[in-house]
């Protein structure tokens, strides 16, 4: 019964996608359905394969390896500090190692080969321009402000439409370099690495809904710009770790400020014999059920999707890991891929301003799509828990 009301979860949300379209009648219904044929294909292979669940638990057990030599770093620094429990020591700290290394891979032109290789894949598959193909892979490692500098030069020249994809696929997915905060956190790698592998399928599909190709694109003879304003591997490296330490206090603020203001909406509402995080169960309530959860786990479920939106996704995952005690498998697996994502209000202005810098001369076009972009990068992670879903 929980897998039929997930089937319904699933047409739910895509006919809300297909609500918030702004030209339902040129809808390119063969991209659209090959999207979402990939990312049921995708998702059977990842969890019922053999071959494709042997590949997940590899990639988790080696990228878990690979956070762990951040370790050494920490221990020098911090010493004793490291291990004790300390937050921002044991899981931000990591991020600015993981941030280091993807600037370093990345001037390197691994990152570029991966996305020229699996970005020209999927825009042939659906039918879709290279650039916006390439920015849907990009974003399965770099975050929704890293990934559009492979494409940086096109932006301005690109149709809404692409756009769109540039928008969706930035708000509907993560950062590799932040997927060890969330882990570190207590949230299943496993989960995580196939929430990021459903991202260019799925971010395609909501995008081509949202904003239909109506122009003729202007982008063709595409070149990845691996190494952006770098001269050595060394100033790539640097700036991979500036970002690392930008993210990281940014994340640390954020934390400190919002966990207070939300303690004090509680304390406040108590006083009616409610809380914040209760009011936003109920009003994202019918998500949860729509993904196949139960009473106490649509609930939650609820709580926890409201907090990514109204705040972010890291307070979200972090108001998870000491509930999963609570809840199945099942629901464990659904909600740490569907809150996998920029996907929240904050995320509109940091996404508009950061791609208005390449591309000034369309800030207009960037701030009309971006709040229905924000609303399918929310929706993007939630459709990837429910075609998972369907095969737990």
């Amino acid at each position: 019964m929980n897998k039929v009301i997930t089937i319904l979860g699933i047409i739910v949300m895509l006919g809300i996608v297909y609500l918030l379209s702004d030209n339902k009648k040129a809808i390119n219904k063969r991209t659209v359905f090959t999207a979402l044929g990939a990312q049921i294909v995708l998702s059977l292979f990842l969890i019922k394969v053999p071959i494709g669940s042997w590949i997940i638990e590899q990639l988790a057990s080696g990228v878990t390896k690979l956070f762990s030599f951040a370790n050494e770093g920490l221990t020098f620094v911090f010493g004793d500090l490291f291990g004790q429990g300390y937050f921002f020591i044991d899981v931000l700290g990591v991020i600015i190692f993981l941030s280091g290394l993807t600037g370093i891979l990345g001037y390197l032109g691994v990152v570029g080969w991966v996305v020229k290789i699996i970005g020209g894949a999927v825009g042939k598959l659906l039918g879709t321009e290279k650039a916006e193909s390439f920015v849907a892979v990009a974003n399965m490692f770099l975050g929704q402000t890293e990934s559009p500098f492979l494409v940086a030069k096109y932006l301005p020249n690109m149709t809404k439409s692409e756009l769109m994809t540039v928008l969706v696929s930035g708000m509907g997915s993560m950062s590799a370099s932040i997927l060890v905060g969330y882990n570190l956190l207590g949230i299943p790698m496993k989960w995580l690495l196939i929430t990021t592998a459903l991202v260019p399928f799925g971010s395609m599909l909501v995008a081509k809904i949202l904003t239909p190709e109506t122009e003729v694109s202007q982008v063709s003879d595409v070149t990845l710009d691996r190494k952006g304003s770098n001269t050595s591997i060394f100033s790539a490296m640097a700036e991979g770790i500036n970002n690392g330490l930008q993210m990281v206090l940014g994340i640390g603020a954020s934390l400190i400020a919002v966990i207070s203001i939300v303690a004090l909406l509680n304390s406040i509402l108590g006083l009616v014999g409610t809380s914040f995080t209760e009011a936003l169960g109920y009003v994202f309530l019918p998500i949860g059920w729509l993904m196949g959860l139960n009473g106490s786990e649509a609930m939650i479920a609820g709580q926890i999707l409201g907090t990514k939106m109204s705040i972010n996704e890291f307070v979200a995952y972090a108001d998870l890991a000491p509930m999963m005690a609570e809840l199945s498998d099942r629901a464990v697996a659904m909600l740490s891929i569907a809150v996998g994502s920029f996907g929240a209000f904050a995320s509109i202005a940091i996404c508009v301003t950061g791609l208005s810098v390449f591309a000034p001369t369309r800030k207009n076009d960037l701030s009309k799509l971006a709040l229905r972009g924000m609303l399918g990068g929310f929706i993007v992670p939630i459709l990837s828990a429910m075609f998972v879903g369907l095969f737990l």
